[in-house]
């Protein structure tokens, strides 16, 4: 990428015209040369924007649920770009990249930018190079990017990392209770909404994820008077203890009212019903991924995610170049063979191989490259 190319595209950029953000994207997402220069010249950018991941099962109603969601951000003004990450065939290596196709009620809103990503064969739901490209959308001044999963089930916990908020969506077949408690969706989730809440079901499932997140939470009797023997039935006629007894005595009640309203202390993530296909119920959900957001600014959290962020994106960065470096080296390559008989002798391990090619390595993984 020439220079004055490079410069033009990121004026293009920081105006927000969509060919160029389409444009960088791709340079991004494909690692095109001069990949890692425009990330460094967006950095300073970057850190606006609000990033809500959407994750759950097929057909949980992902897609729909995000498009009203990002109508929802564009009635309040916001500007609002869509990273939808699709499957990618292990036989022939394509990606219907469908996600965009079931958009289409918003794919010509000049305030929403959508993009489709494949994910190449990486696990945990998302693209490899989803969190460049949401780096790059957020140097764009979108004002909210949301971040769409594959939808294969329990493995998808990478959106946790990549966004502020992470929304679990599921619906009444998800599976019972203890399908649920299994799914690692239960730990990421910030807010679950159980969509096509008009089926049978609906209501089960919901109260069976407060009575985990009652569980896991422990907090229905912190309050309680620690005394061995405790009379709860006296306690229940106090008017002071009478709620903190029905917690006690019934953990989806406790997480039901933890979720409500502000939280300050500890976030209880709330259990929201919609029927996206109709818009119902999409403002509780919108409404809920506010206040989370506003929880993690006044609570610290917001930073303490956003610098994580940041030392994984490092983290990649050193195993990319690390990997890079060495093996698209001839000598290491050639130096890697000869030992191969050794190891195929049992004279060396795998281990002390390993070593000792860092050791020999250290001018080739120091040396700055242009």
């Amino acid at each position: 990428m020439i220079a004055s190319a490079f410069d033009r595209l990121l004026d293009d950029l920081a105006a927000g015209r969509p060919a160029a953000i389409a444009r960088a994207v791709s340079v991004v997402e494909n690692h095109r040369p001069g990949f890692d220069r425009l990330l460094a010249a967006l950095h300073a950018r970057t850190g606006r924007a609000r990033r809500i991941g959407i994750t759950g099962p097929p057909g949980a109603g992902k897609s729909t649920l995000t498009t009203q969601l990002a109508m929802a951000l564009r009635a309040a003004g916001q500007r609002v770009a869509i990273v939808a990450v699709d499957p990618t065939s292990p036989f022939t290596g394509g990606a219907l990249l469908g996600d965009r196709i079931r958009m289409e009620a918003i794919a010509l809103d000049p305030g929403i930018f959508i993009r489709s990503l494949a994910t190449r064969g990486s696990l945990g739901g998302l693209s490899a190079a989803t969190r460049e490209v949401c780096d790059v959308l957020d140097a764009a001044g979108f004002d909210a990017v949301l971040i769409e999963t594959v939808g294969v089930g329990q493995s998808e916990l990478d959106v946790a990392r990549a966004a502020d908020s992470t929304l679990v969506v599921l619906v009444p077949e998800s599976g019972d209770s203890i399908q649920t408690l299994k799914a690692g969706v239960m730990e990421i989730a910030d807010v679950f909404c159980v969509n096509k809440a008009d089926r049978p079901g609906a209501d089960r499932l919901r109260n069976d994820i407060e009575l985990m997140l009652g569980l896991r939470g422990g907090g229905a009797s912190a309050d309680l008077p620690a005394h061995h023997g405790i009379d709860l039935t006296a306690l229940a006629k106090d008017p002071e203890h009478r709620e903190f007894v029905k917690d006690a005595m019934n953990p989806a009640r406790a997480a039901r009212r933890a979720a409500a309203g502000e939280q300050t202390d500890r976030w209880t993530p709330p259990v929201l019903a919609s029927v996206a296909a109709k818009g119902e119920g999409v403002p509780a959900v919108l409404d809920a991924l506010d206040r989370h957001f506003r929880y993690l600014e006044t609570s610290g959290r917001l930073r303490e995610r956003r610098r994580t962020r940041l030392r994984e994106r490092v983290v990649e960065a050193v195993e990319q170049r690390v990997r890079q470096r060495l093996w698209a080296d001839a000598g290491t390559d050639a130096w890697l063979a000869e030992r191969l008989p050794a190891l195929e002798a049992g004279e060396a391990t795998p281990f002390g191989v390993a070593d000792a090619l860092l050791a020999r390595s250290g001018p080739l993984l120091t040396t700055t490259h242009p």
